[in-house]
């Protein structure tokens, strides 16, 4: 049993190392093959934890569509916009960022418009100066975009002024890790040469569409660029100083002053959004332009200029929504780092989650396999909703990106495995439980031994039993007659098959067979309920098909079959016997042994049916019995009283009346008073509907003995000195 348990453990051991290699080669060769899914995961758990608060230091000022029915369609006359910066400035506004790039001179300009009739006149305005001279008395960063398409000629390859240095510490030079652009989508020269800073907007979705990360720096000529969140955060930190640090596996974070950003490998920072759409504040643009807005809830703060009109093609697909205002994403970015609430995957979370997968793996078998069948799903979900719970405590509480995919996965395939090996074992284990049984079991006795399908079953017992014994008359004479040895299997293959049919019908187990004999056994392996009444059904209904089956073999010419049933009721080992090579399922015990002196008995009794007291007192329906005797057999000194079993119910008519005179005998023959009880036994003996023909000469000789040679202390025993 230990040794078996063993090599199952090391068995389901061994396959979770190989499913657990396996996925581990597929983690780490092929990342991105489920990395669509493991995103959608976790999307889906930005969407359980739902909207939370954002700092409050950042606000949107929209170009939306009220401000474009109004003040005309985008993009506006820049004294329009200056305007707004204007009125942003007066009410205290800490920093101005654009969403926005002035790619173009404004060419609704008054003087634009004369030069295009070559008209100078220095008398009227020109918006673009207007604007670069508000882009610099006001706090206000300049947005652009860099061009990532690697052959775009139609972009400037010109490059905006940063006023701060990229430091890159421990970075490996024969290795570049940062998004590279390859040309620079700029403000006018007017402009963008009057801006103190200025940062690039570019959201890069991922593969399936979705802004998940934003670039917080990029390459280009080899120069490192911030991003316009991060040079936002730059200035209000005053960091003069960027340090971008790196680890053997790329970017690792990016310092400002005492501020660390952790990013991703390529030095974008994972977004963790703070909801859907309008979680932070928005404030028209034309109520900034009339100067209808409340000054004080902007005070100190900074303002992200941005559209969430739709025809302005600024709207992005985020964790949260398919329409979702480009600014907004840079608006989080902003509070993330304020607030220092991070997302991120370190370096070392890929080995985490490879001994991730080697643990549940090796959990999730030996959990499904040492527990029953049906607690598979219960185990699976549990496991499931664990390994939820763990990534969304992680990502929420701790800020650590698990990998969702690869440990759902492994729980998934490990529970199916185990789950096709245990049903695999299973079915080899009741086949070989079958094979065992087949024939000797009834089907309710096999369905019970399935349920319960474990070692235990094999194991020897001591259980309560009620044995059987049947045994051919006059055997030798029927070998006789039938001469020839194949004829005599046939035979007595006729007799044994309802023999046994009739066995197992009422949910006995036949032991063997012995020549013309058939051992059985009610109550194990399996528990039967009510098993001694089954027991004397069965036999009950044996001695009936006798008269049947007799007809049949009159057609054939064969002998009759007369038989002989003992059954007893006791404690007994039960339990596969024998050698590791060769065993059996039997039982074994005094039960047994006197079930076979009963059944041996019956022809000194002349009956067909005899059972023991122990049998008879154990017994719920109702019967004709006939007392026996009460004797002591060859091995044991105790007495047991033995009973002849006529059918079920009550004795009627003849019957009656001779079994009752019968019993008045019995009880003076056990008190002593031999002369009476003679007297009435030789009655019964006359009789002509007597129905043993051998009990009463038993008595009688009993008596007459007993009447010359009067026995002391006579308490109503005969021993037995043979088995029959």
């Amino acid at each position: 049993m230990k040794n078996k348990f063993i090599k199952k453990v090391l068995l389901y051991s061994s396959i979770s190392i190989i499913l657990s290699l396996f996925l581990s080669f597929t983690y780490i060769f092929f990342p991105q093959l489920p990395q669509t899914f493991d995103n959608s995961l976790r999307d889906t758990l930005f969407k359980i934890r739902g909207e939370i608060p954002n700092n409050d230091n950042v606000f949107i000022v929209d170009i939306d569509e009220k401000s474009i029915q109004t003040l005309g369609q985008w993009p506006w006359s820049r004294n329009k916009i200056a305007k707004i910066l204007d009125n942003l400035t007066d009410a205290g506004i800490g920093l101005i960022a654009f969403d926005v790039v002035f790619a173009e001179s404004d060419r609704s300009s008054p003087k634009k418009v004369l030069e295009k009739y070559n008209i100078k006149r220095d008398d009227v305005p020109d918006y673009d100066e207007i604007f670069a001279k508000t882009v610099a008395n006001t706090p206000t960063i300049l947005g652009y975009q860099f061009e990532l398409e690697k052959d775009n000629k139609h972009v400037s390859k010109k490059a905006p002024s940063i006023p701060a240095i990229f430091v890159e510490k421990n970075k490996n030079p024969d290795e570049n890790y940062l998004i590279k652009a390859t040309g620079t989508i700029l403000n006018t020269p007017m402009v963008q040469d009057n801006a103190y800073s200025s940062g690039f907007f570019n959201n890069v979705p991922d593969e399936s569409g979705i802004i998940r990360s934003v670039p917080l720096i990029i390459s280009y000529d080899d120069i490192i660029y911030p991003s316009l969140a991060l040079e936002v955060l730059r200035v209000i930190t005053d960091t003069k100083r960027v340090v971008i640090n790196y680890d053997q596996d790329g970017v690792e974070n990016v310092k400002l002053n005492d501020i660390t950003i952790p990013t991703d490998r390529h030095g974008r920072i994972l977004v963790n959004f703070r909801g859907k759409e309008k979680s932070f504040k928005y404030i028209s643009a034309l109520d900034i332009y009339n100067n209808k807005f409340d000054k004080k809830s902007i005070e100190g703060k900074i303002a992200l200029v941005g559209t969430s009109a739709a025809g302005l093609l600024d709207l992005r697909a985020t964790p949260f929504e398919s329409v979702y205002p480009g600014v907004e994403v840079h608006a989080n970015v902003i509070d993330n780092i304020l607030t220092g609430d991070f997302i991120y995957k370190p370096s070392w979370m890929d080995g985490v989650n490879l001994v991730l997968i080697f643990i549940l793996s090796l959990v999730v078998t030996l959990a499904i396999t040492f527990t029953p069948f049906w607690y598979n799903p219960f185990i699976t979900m549990t496991f499931l909703a664990a390994s939820g719970y763990v990534s969304y405590y992680s990502l929420f509480t701790k800020g650590l990106v698990l990998n969702m995919f690869y440990p759902l996965l492994t729980i998934i395939a490990a529970a199916i495995i185990s789950t096709l090996l245990d049903y695999f074992f299973e079915i080899r284990q009741e086949e070989a439980i079958k094979k065992k049984f087949a024939s000797k079991v009834s089907k309710d006795v096999m369905d019970n031994l399935l349920k319960n399908m474990d070692d235990k079953g094999f194991q020897a017992m001591e259980k309560e039993v009620t044995v059987f014994f049947s045994d051919v008359r006059g055997f030798t004479q029927i070998s006789e007659k039938m001469g020839d040895a194949k004829n005599l299997i046939q035979y007595l293959n006729q007799y044994m098959e309802p023999m046994s049919n009739i066995i197992t019908k009422y949910q006995g187990t036949i032991d063997k067979y012995i020549g013309d004999a058939i051992m059985a056994y009610w109550n194990a392996p399996g528990n039967v309920e009510n098993h001694p009444d089954k027991a004397v059904l069965a036999s009950l209904e044996q001695i009936a098909h006798l008269e049947p089956l007799n007809k049949e073999y009159d057609k054939e010419n064969k002998p009759h079959i007369d038989i002989g049933i003992g059954l007893n009721t006791g404690m007994a080992i039960v339990g596969e016997m024998g050698s590791s090579g060769r065993s059996d399922y039997t039982v074994i015990g005094d039960a047994i042994n006197l079930g076979a002196r009963l059944e041996s008995l019956c022809k000194f009794y002349n009956s067909k049916l005899n059972i023991s007291n122990f049998t008879k007192d154990a017994l719920k329906e109702e019967y004709v019995f006939r007392f026996l005797d009460l004797v002591t057999v060859k091995g044991k000194s105790k007495p047991i009283e033995i009973w002849q079993v006529y059918g079920k119910g009550q004795a009627q008519g003849a019957q009656k009346e001779e079994l009752e005179k019968h019993h008045e005998a019995i009880e003076l023959y056990k008190n002593s008073q031999f002369k009476e009880a003679l007297i009435i036994f030789e009655e019964l003996e006359n009789s002509q509907t007597k129905t043993n023909n051998n009990i009463y000469k038993i008595y009688i000789q009993r008596c007459t003995e007993f009447i010359k040679h009067p026995p002391e202390n006579f308490i109503g025993v005969y021993e037995h000195t043979t088995k029959g």
